[in-house]
């Protein structure tokens, strides 16, 4: 039986079927309607932040809170190469300079160490990365940036419903990215959201997703479409009831993966962290002196129908795109380099039995 890296969790069809049974009647789909304005208050309670605009999917909703900032272009902008392409291109479409920190070898979140080595007077902001539910250190960044008078934007697309210290992890830094992609821990089929402190920007994050209009007859600047529609919203609204469940099934997961690959030789697992309550987002494995290498257990495991992924790589610095730039080139991110050619993010979903992870184990120790 073939096994995915992921998985969508849904509700019942009953369950959506009667979430979307009113649309019927009101014949709002998109643009605001109720259900968007509903999910909106509740994720705002459910993750603890203080402000939340939805977007129709997460990348939208950076390079739309990056943009909101209105920083001049040709500024630069610390971010981590050990991450999915969109984080780089929301900096690089705002005509922003991503300047590439490599990565600390223990959870795989931007080095703190290496961020001051490269500020300069262009410096106008971090965006560092959660990453596979792995939180980077938010306070030793927010002493770094205050340090220097420094925006914080956080691409949180894998940190959905997490907390550090008893906080929600979105409202850390001054704003954050959420995504709620299918593939993600909660989802609203496509999805995202960007969460933020400062009351300036409301105007700005809701009228960036809708061309720019302010009202219907005046349009303040250049935007796109980014509005999420009322299905989306419905399939979000039906998700949130259940995500702690779902999140507590993830555990069950993780849990059986650590019980059966730890302490073995080349194969590394991802530290737990202290003071966070994490929302199992993915699974990474690196294969590092291992008896195969990574691409030999990918291949391995593909063999089998089992689809794991090669979960960061390439770098973004890597790509062909970011070469021209001056900062970039994946030399200068050796640690992140290294993870990223032996690093393999096993299947995770909340359905994922322990008889299924039991056997992709058995394939990778046998």
């Amino acid at each position: 039986m073939n096994i995915n890296v992921t998985r969508s969790s849904m509700p019942s069809y009953e369950e959506y079927c009667e979430e979307i049974k009113d649309l019927w009647d009101s014949r709002w789909l998109t643009n605001v309607g109720s259900k968007h304005q509903k999910l909106q208050r509740e994720l705002e309670a459910y993750l603890d932040v203080p402000h939340l605009e939805l977007y129709t999917n997460g990348h939208l909703a950076l390079e739309g809170v990056i943009a909101a900032m209105d920083f001049p272009k040709g500024s630069e902008v610390i971010t981590t190469p050990f991450t999915f392409v969109s984080t780089t291109h929301s900096i690089a479409r705002n005509g922003l300079v991503p300047v590439f920190c490599d990565v600390n070898p223990e959870d795989y979140t931007i080095d703190v160490t290496k961020i001051e080595s490269l500020i300069t007077d262009k410096t106008v902001a971090i965006v560092p990365v959660h990453v596979y539910g792995n939180l980077c250190d938010v306070e030793t960044i927010a002493r770094i940036a205050q340090k220097h008078g420094l925006k914080v934007i956080y691409d949180a697309a894998h940190a959905f419903g997490m907390r550090y210290k008893g906080r929600g992890v979105g409202s850390y830094g001054d704003a954050s990215m959420f995504s709620f992609h299918a593939t993600k821990v909660y989802h609203t089929i496509e999805g995202g959201c960007a969460c933020y402190h400062d009351d300036a920007l409301t105007q700005k994050l809701t009228d960036a997703r809708n061309f720019g209009l302010h009202g219907q007859e005046e349009c303040l600047y250049l935007a796109g479409n980014a509005k999420m529609n009322e299905f989306q919203a419905a399939m979000g609204l039906c998700n949130l009831r259940h995500i702690d469940g779902e999140i507590e099934k993830r555990k069950v997961a993780v849990d059986r993966y650590r019980q059966r690959l730890s302490n073995i030789k080349g194969i590394k697992l991802s530290v737990i962290q202290e003071n966070v309550q994490s929302n199992f987002a993915y699974f990474p494995v690196v294969f590092d002196g291992y008896k195969y290498t990574r691409d030999e257990v990918f291949a391995r495991l593909k063999e089998q129908e089992i689809i794991a992924r090669k979960y960061f790589y390439p770098l973004t610095n890597d790509f062909a795109c970011y070469q021209n730039m001056p900062t970039g080139g994946g030399s200068k991110t050796p640690v992140a380099q290294h993870y990223a050619s032996c690093v393999l993010t096993l299947p995770l979903y909340a359905d994922l039995t322990c008889e299924d992870i039991d056997r992709i184990c058995d394939i990778i120790l046998k």
